[in-house]
């Protein structure tokens, strides 16, 4: 429960999308990377959110009104040394695989690495978390768009390039949605515990435009980068073959209308959970057409 399994896509689809766009410009694979990515990528994620687990609990923002999935820490289900415990073993697991990428592509992986954990860490903990200020989005969009894709391209070829920053546009927009969903959710309960997120910020209506912003601009990122592709001298193929990516548009249909229309939680929820499916089914056809085009 305290790992967010709804989440985790937003950890997953970042590295299938930098490793293809790296196989459309090489046709090779270095696949101990691509699993150490993965797994780091994965332990990130989720010790960020027993992080947030634990740190929201501890300043009493995660109250018995929330309408959001059972918090652990905060309905006394495990004890909050425990969930601290876990949330530091899910990060040296990050690490450890991160030292592995680093023997790989460099010490720069490891910085981004312990980037990454921090920005983890102080979402919603230490002094002056930015998760109360409204900054959340904009974070996700850095650590699991831009920074996401672009590591996972860069322990494949050890350089970046256009394709890929293009495409993490995309990936990161619909990250961003994800959060933006969680945010409107517990606009209320929020409110009232201090937590100045975006969506307390901007109201429950403007937030709601937010939402439906980022799906369109990921939907229009991509052909945006791939179409310019089509003669690049770079490429091993058809990158436009990503284009395919566009076929999980219908995915969005029903997140979009709860988003817009509603404010139960179970409604939310389901959205969370259809945003999250839209991310991976987004990120695996874009990711199999560029391997398609390899």
């Amino acid at each position: 429960m305290a790992a967010r399994p709804r989440t985790l896509p937003a950890a997953i689809a970042p590295v299938l999308v930098g490793t293809a766009a790296a196989v459309q410009r090489t046709a090779d694979v270095r696949i101990g990377a691509f699993v150490a990515a993965l797994v780091g990528s994965i332990f990130i994620q989720i010790g960020t959110n027993l992080a947030n687990d634990y740190s929201d609990a501890k300043r009493g923002a995660d109250t018995a009104d929330r309408l959001g999935p059972v918090r652990v820490t905060s309905s006394g289900l495990v004890a909050p040394r425990r969930v601290l415990v876990a949330t530091w073993v899910a990060f040296a697991i990050a690490v450890s695989v991160g030292i592995y990428l680093a023997t790989v592509a460099g010490i720069v992986i490891l910085i981004v690495g312990a980037a990454s954990i921090l920005a983890g860490v102080l979402y919603t903990g230490g002094p002056r978390p930015y998760g109360y200020a409204g900054l959340g989005e904009l974070f996700v969009f850095l650590f699991f768009g831009l920074v996401a894709v672009n590591g996972s391209y860069y322990v494949q070829l050890e350089r970046l390039d256009w394709l890929p920053f293009g495409l993490s546009l995309g990936v990161g927009f619909l990250a961003t949605a994800i959060l933006v969903v969680n945010n409107v959710r517990d606009l209320e309960t929020d409110r009232r515990a201090g937590k100045m997120t975006l969506a307390v910020r901007l109201g429950r209506e403007r937030t709601r435009r937010l939402y439906a912003l980022l799906v369109a601009a990921a939907f229009v990122a991509v052909p945006a980068t791939l179409l310019p592709t089509v003669d690049d001298p770079f490429a091993t193929g058809g990158a436009a073959w990503g284009l395919i990516a566009l076929l999980s548009a219908p995915l969005a249909r029903r997140p979009m209308a709860a988003v817009m229309t509603r404010t139960d939680g179970p409604s939310l929820n389901a959205a969370l959970a259809g945003t999250g499916a839209l991310l991976a089914g987004f990120s695996v056809l874009l990711a199999a057409g560029l391997l398609i085009g390899a």
